[in-house]
């Protein structure tokens, strides 16, 4: 049966309208998710490891004894990583080494090291950076494991200069998976726990008597660990609240539409929620992906999610002409953009919202998944209109340096008390004026 994927033009009217409805995804906090999200919060801030404990060995059909007992040990992931097959070793290897080395690019930069400046009156101002003291990197378990993940949030940490990275993972009924773990042992990763869900998100905001308070969780999770996130949120820091994967294509119609319609399904697959959207001025072209779509289809082993995803949040958009597609890119601001297009840059150029750009036809987004070296933590859901890719600055704060000469003292004191009376902040404008005695 052909996959039903919708098709809109740009030319028609209501195309707004039409457009928006198929972006329109509300993430909707699930009253009963976030309240059993809630409860277990509150239960692991009271009792700490017991509640981590029961919730862990409940929910993972789990008999530890104690939350020690669910630590992985720097040995253990050593000889994971020892384990792993030559081929598969190297390749996860390139891959680390790929996105240590664009974070170490990053850092530098983008004003990593801080700075400062003296004015000619001695006076000395600038910017102090320094990194996080811990951070916790949640990890999907069960059948959704992805050492790419474990790579994407611990290098770039380890990279600002965090001092322990401490990962949390959940094993249900027990199975590691040794990908995940030899990832940790390349990245970095301090201190392996296996445990998940909300519990987990618990621990690391809170602290127990066995895992240690962070300052930060990042990664991503289920709707538990999400709900968990926005409610531990300015007890710790957050990255960001994920909505489900997108990707948008937009196409002149140079490329192989096998490989563009390979393209969608890459987002598509991860789940019924993702979405592939494909943006062309070709009308025949793009029937020729349509047609592709439903030829590769049944040869993919996750064809059933596939097409639930193309037919409920899939789009195939006509347009006018390249620079009207690439004024609907803005309006979507989706987390990928692959502009498949003979001149990729003109393009990128009148781009203003994505998570990240893949300029040309050879730059498929799986390898940004992977061993590109940029991060694949990306804002969803539109948020790119106003956050970034996760990366060094993410661990990393600022704080300001002020050190003003007495010379200074007398110039900004003058400015600083007019102001502070026109606030009627008598105290503010004593403070300064003393300096200029």
């Amino acid at each position: 049966m052909p996959v039903q994927i919708r098709k809109l033009d740009s030319s028609t009217p209501g195309f707004r309208e039409q457009l928006s409805a198929v972006l329109a995804f509300e993430a909707g906090e699930d009253e009963a998710i976030d309240r059993a999200a809630a409860t277990i919060l509150a239960d692991v801030k009271a009792r700490g490891d017991a509640a981590v404990l029961e919730y862990t060995n409940r929910f993972d059909k789990l008999e530890a004894q104690a939350v020690a007992a669910l630590e992985i040990g720097r040995e253990e992931l050593q000889a994971a990583l020892a384990g792993l097959a030559p081929q598969r070793r190297e390749a996860l290897q390139i891959a680390a080494d790929r996105v240590r080395d664009y974070h170490q690019r990053q850092k530098q930069e983008t004003g990593g090291d801080g700075f400062t400046y003296t004015e000619a009156d001695g006076t000395v101002l600038g910017q102090k950076v320094t990194p996080l003291d811990r951070v916790g990197i949640y990890v999907p378990g069960g059948k959704a494991a992805y050492p790419s993940s474990v790579l994407m949030n611990a290098i770039p940490a380890k990279v600002a200069g965090v001092q322990e990275v401490i990962m949390v993972v959940p094993t249900p009924a027990g199975v590691k998976n040794e990908l995940v773990l030899a990832a940790a042992a390349l990245a970095g990763v301090d201190r392996v726990f296996t445990i998940g869900g909300a519990q987990a998100v618990g621990a690391l905001a809170y602290g127990t008597a066995t895992i240690p308070q962070v300052d930060k969780i990042v990664g991503p999770g289920n709707a538990y660990v999400a709900a968990a996130k926005r409610r531990v949120f300015g007890i710790v820091g957050i990255d960001m609240i994920a909505g489900p994967s997108e990707i948008l294509v937009l196409c002149d119609g140079t490329t192989d539409p096998d490989w563009v319609a390979m393209d969608l399904f890459s987002q598509a697959e991860h789940d019924e929620l993702a979405q592939s959207i494909l943006v062309c001025p070709d009308a025949a072209y793009i029937d020729k992906v349509e047609a592709s779509i439903n030829r590769q289809l049944d040869g993919m082993p996750r064809r059933d999610v596939i097409r639930t995803s193309l037919t409920n949040r899939g789009a195939m958009v006509k347009v006018r002409d390249m620079d009207e597609a690439c004024e609907i890119a803005n309006l979507i601001a989706a987390e990928h953009l692959e502009i498949s297009a003979e001149q990729p840059q003109q393009w990128a150029d009148k781009i203003r919202h994505a998570g990240a750009m893949f300029l040309g036809r050879f730059s498929s987004e799986s390898l940004g998944d992977y061993c590109a070296g940029p991060n694949h933590v990306l804002p969803t859901s539109r948020t790119a209109r106003f956050s970034s890719p996760l990366g060094v600055y993410d661990f990393q704060k600022r704080s300001s340096i002020i050190h003003v000469s007495e010379a200074g003292a007398r110039t900004l004191g003058k400015v600083a008390a007019e102001l502070a009376y026109g606030e009627g902040l008598q105290a503010h404008a004593g403070s300064a004026e003393y300096r200029l005695k």
